[in-house]
Order: C-alpha cells, then structure tokens, then sequence
C-alpha cells in the first residue's frame, strides 16, 4: 500500500488543521492506521491509532482532547483533526500502516509509511 499525508501548514496557537492519508494499491480496511509526528531534534512519537473498523482508538496524553482520529474506507482516507494546536505540536507528521490485528503503539509494528507533512504551530 502506498500513503500519500497531506493538509499540513503554519497555524497559529489555538487554530486547527485536518490531516489527510490517501491510501492506494491496497484497500485500507486491511490495515491499522496511525499518525506519529516528529519533532526538530526528537525521536517520532505515536500521536493516534485507529483499528480496521473505527471501533478502538489510541492518543496519546498530550494530545487528548484536542486530536481526533478518523477513516473513511469508502474513500480509503484516513484524517487526523488538530485542535487547539499548540506550539509544542510543531512537527512533521507522519502516517503508517500496520498489518497487526490490534491497534499497536511502537514504530516497529508499522510496516508502511508516508512521507511527512510540516504542521508548525506560531505561539
């Protein structure tokens, strides 16, 4: 499957932006998506997960609440909405693919990836 991330851009602190990861090659029901980020000088971080059907959901802390995770299988896409951004969610934002059976949390576990997209938030 290839994933193509897009929808990234500069925002200021407080505002919003939705990623998108268009899938093609393969259907997207038959993998666990996820979106990491990576911060200047920081290792790549899980930020959310989402299972096959939408039915089970990981975030992590620091984005709860404010982070929202989705797919469309219909349309093979699967978005991530950023709200009340915040200047410590400047990063290059990733999404993967994994063909676990449950969502699954460690970048090793992911076996397909896109190229990343800029979100930098301005304080």
């Amino acid at each position: 499957v290839q994933l193509q991330a897009s929808g990234g851009g500069l925002v200021q602190a407080g505002g919003s932006l939705r990623l998108s990861c268009a899938a093609s090659g393969r259907p997207l029901n038959n993998y666990i998506m996820g979106w990491f980020r990576q911060a200047p000088g920081k290792g790549r971080e899980l930020v959310a997960a989402i299972n096959r059907s939408g039915g089970s959901i990981y975030y992590t802390d620091s984005v709860k609440g404010r982070f929202t995770i989705s797919r469309d299988n219909a349309k093979n896409t699967v978005y991530l909405q950023m709200d009340k951004l915040e200047p410590e969610d400047t990063a290059v934002y990733y999404c993967a693919a994994s063909t676990a059976i449950v969502v699954v949390t460690t970048i090793r576990q992911y076996d397909y990836w896109g190229q990343g997209t800029l979100v930098t938030v301005s304080s």
